[in-house]
């Protein structure tokens, strides 16, 4: 059963998904190493359909990051994270083509606390028959917000054209937003160099969380990019949010009654502070 439905009370979608309840927890032996299940051959990069998938028809896929378990996205460096972003793109380019699709959602979950049920770097994709609404509440105007906006002080990482900065007024403590200070709506629209420069800034700005607390950063993170159903969408500009979730070492930033009861969000980390301290951490490579 996959059922999308629409709470009468508050109008926030919600797809039931009851096949989903039962998926493997933890399986033996890793899937997506060369030889396993989802892996039979070696690769670089490599994606395949969802076995227990929240969408129906396919759109809901597995994208591999790297053959070698105990890596992370961070850890690929610039050159392997390039790899990521070229399948990020060639899989955006791909469903954007389908009839039912209106949003391509590229995302990562890293670490057990956030989900992650298989140690082995990957993420997934989302290709939604509609523009869900946190991507739409960014992107329904005319001008875009993300071209000029003031990152004095905020700033963590630039590089040919992108950077890596703390927002304005983040929900997550060290939360980082990268983008193109050009204004790029997809991923598919990035040239070469584009993709070399988002490679390294991404590469250099997870390695910073991994150092923040000494130990492996758990993070949420996700691309919203232009829609694909056809239309403009002027104000959409391609970037990347990454939700690191310890406001602490060992310690998680929980969600709790007061901000889902009030829809208000409250960061206990100061947002140039934050911005401070990863900038003040080696990069990638240093």
């Amino acid at each position: 059963m996959i059922e999308a439905r629409i709470d009468p009370l508050t109008g926030v979608e919600v797809v039931v998904v009851g096949g989903r309840q039962n998926r493997p927890n933890l399986p033996d032996g890793c899937p997506f190493c060369v030889g396993g299940l989802e892996a039979p051959e070696p690769y670089d990069v490599r994606w395949f359909v969802n076995r227990w998938p929240p969408l129906p028809d396919g759109r809901a896929e597995v994208l591999l990051f790297s053959p070698i378990h105990d890596q992370s996205l961070g850890a690929l460096g610039a050159g392997g994270v390039r790899k990521v972003v070229d399948l990020w793109a060639e899989r955006t380019a791909a469903h954007a083509a389908r009839d039912d699709a209106a949003y391509v959602l590229l995302f990562e979950n890293r670490g057990s606390v956030v989900g992650a049920t298989i140690d082995h770097p990957h993420g997934q994709l989302f290709t939604f028959d509609h523009v869900p609404e946190a991507a739409l509440r960014e992107i329904d105007r005319d001008e875009c917000v993300l071209c000029g906006v003031d990152r004095s002080g905020r700033e963590v990482v630039t590089s040919a054209g992108w950077t890596a900065v703390v927002p304005y007024a983040p929900m997550w403590p060290y939360e980082v937003l990268v983008a193109p200070e050009a204004h790029l709506p997809d991923l598919p629209s990035t040239s070469p160099d584009d993709r070399d420069a988002l490679s390294s800034v991404l590469a250099d700005v997870l390695a910073r969380l991994d150092q923040l607390f000494d130990a492996p950063m758990p993070y949420m993170l996700w691309v919203h990019q232009r829609p694909t159903d056809g239309r403009e969408w002027p104000a959409a500009h391609l970037h990347l949010h990454i939700a690191p979730v310890y406001r602490r070492a060992e310690s998680l930033r929980y969600v709790a009654a007061g901000e889902l009861g009030s829809g208000v969000w409250f960061n206990p980390i100061i947002p140039e502070d934050a911005a401070e301290t990863l900038r003040n951490l080696p990069g990638a490579g240093a």
